[in-house]
């Protein structure tokens, strides 16, 4: 990952004005915008076509502000509103600056999103869940939840391409027909591999490996990397984020932190690289029904919060095991698509035979429950503010579920991981609200530029669906514009 001096290549195999490497939904927009602006542009994907990890993601793009979907369902919302609650949730150490021009110009960036193609269907998803299994375009992410509801108008702002299930697939084929249709060029098969300075120490291009050859890029203008987050990489996962080592990652396989590395190996500074998300694969339809309790039997958060905040709750703060406790009523009235195939582990016909099978402290289950109905019988939780709408007292049968059942049932087997827990990495390259990547000085390196997971973008040590998504689109078509607008090398 060590650069490359321009004069020691001897020439270019190929040349452009904007180079990007990695096309997932970042670098489709950060080309889009580069190649709209009147650069000729070339994306240098490691797969064999476009996609990344965005293309397998579920597809949801926070947006807010007073998006027409919103309107539609009778929501109003502002860019205040909008704000307050993300700096809440994505916190503490939200980037304040790139959120707060995020929050302003989103009602603009869902209407770029829909100018490209991407259509959202004016309906709600009106319950909690990682994602509904409808065609719904709004859905709630944990805006309605206490605290969250006491601090900002709640208002759903989660918005979804048409698709049933994940919709991913469907930005990024919208995303990569636009681009291509804005004349940008794909090098499918091509890993970027080292930045190629010059001699004033600016970034001009890239050095590539394809099928084992080497291939010489040179970008009169600027480099952007979006090339993605570094869960793949066990080397970097174990300096910076080891609380990821060991479970399953929410990657296509790619994000090995290329991007990341080739930028600091010509003095670029990082931030965030602790920062991860986790989601534990319980669901989000029994635990609002029931509870979630740590190996203790106890609870410790509303269960309607957004499924990324009781997730990072539990891995990063409670003691395993987890267990998800409803009763045979709450079980049935879950409806089937949000079950996920899943079925109880154990089931019992009293709270003592169940901590029994769990392994918990006699008596410790019992407690929890007993404390929860009495409060529920008057529809309060005084302990974590569930909202009355999923409060009622738990009655026999028992049962409970094992998070390492994961969706479908496939927690242990399909993420070859077993623990239940899945994540990727939030922390990258320290850049401008416009994509200029910084060095550890606080100055901008000439012609290099990042987005996406490759870069540290809104997040804090907090993190809600849809801002992955939200902020590698919204800030890589910033970084494309201004790497278009850059000084010829």
């Amino acid at each position: 990952m060590e650069p490359v001096s321009a004069r020691d290549l001897g020439g270019y195999d190929h040349e452009c004005d904007v180079l990007v490497a990695g096309f997932g939904c970042a670098g489709a927009a950060a080309a889009f915008e580069a190649a709209t602006a009147g650069a000729s542009v070339l994306v240098l994907e490691k797969a064999g076509g476009p996609g990344g990890t965005s293309a397998v993601s579920g597809g949801e793009l926070y947006l807010g502000g007073g998006t027409r979907i919103q309107q539609a369902c009778g929501f109003d919302d502002t860019p205040d509103e909008m704000y307050a609650y993300l700096e809440a949730a994505l916190g503490p150490h939200a980037d304040t600056a790139k959120l707060r021009l995020y929050c302003d110009q989103s009602v603009e960036h869902f209407e770029w999103l829909r100018a490209r193609g991407v259509a959202f269907k004016p309906s709600l998803y009106d319950a909690p869940t990682w994602m509904p299994y409808t065609e719904d375009g709004l859905m709630w992410l944990g805006e309605n939840a206490w605290p969250y509801n006491t601090l900002a108008k709640p208002v759903p702002r989660g918005h979804r391409p048409v698709a049933k299930g994940f919709g991913g697939q469907v930005l990024m084929e919208k995303l990569t027909a636009a681009a291509i249709e804005a004349g940008v060029v794909t090098h499918a098969d091509t890993a970027a591999a080292n930045l190629v300075l010059d001699d004033e120490g600016r970034v001009a291009g890239v050095v590539a490996r394809r099928y084992g050859e080497r291939v010489t890029y040179r970008a009169r203008k600027a480099v952007i990397l979006t090339t993605g987050g570094f869960v793949d990489n066990e080397e970097m996962l174990a300096h910076h984020a080891p609380v990821l080592i060991g479970h399953g990652k929410v990657s296509d396989g790619n994000s090995d932190g290329s991007g990341i590395r080739m930028a600091t190996a010509i003095g670029a500074a990082t931030r965030r690289m602790g920062v991860v998300e986790v989601a534990l694969t319980a669901l989000p339809a029994m635990l609002v029904r029931g509870m979630l309790v740590d190996g203790l039997g106890r609870r410790f958060i509303n269960e309607d919060v957004y499924p990324g905040m009781f997730s990072h709750h539990a891995v990063l703060h409670q003691p395993g095991p987890y267990w998800a406790v409803v009763d045979e009523e709450g079980f049935e009235s879950v409806p089937e698509d949000e079950r996920w195939g899943v079925r109880p582990a154990f089931a019992a016909e009293s709270l003592a035979e169940l901590e029994a099978e769990l392994g918990m402290p006699p008596g410790s289950l019992e407690n929890t429950v007993e404390v929860y109905n009495r409060h529920a019988e008057k529809g309060e939780d005084p302990y974590f503010h569930k909202d009355p709408r999923w409060l009622r007292p738990l009655r026999p049968p028992f049962a409970a579920i094992d998070p390492r059942e994961g969706f479908f049932g496939l927690g242990r087997e399909g993420s070859g991981t077993g623990t239940g827990v899945n994540g990727f990495t939030l922390g990258g390259l320290h850049t401008t609200v416009d994509g200029a990547v910084l060095n550890h000085s606080g100055a901008p390196i000439p012609g290099l530029y990042a987005a996406g997971r490759a870069a540290a973008g809104i997040h804090g040590e907090g993190y809600v669906s849809g801002t992955s998504l939200g902020d590698g689109t919204f800030f890589g078509r910033r970084a494309g514009r201004a790497a278009a607008g850059a000084g010829t090398a």
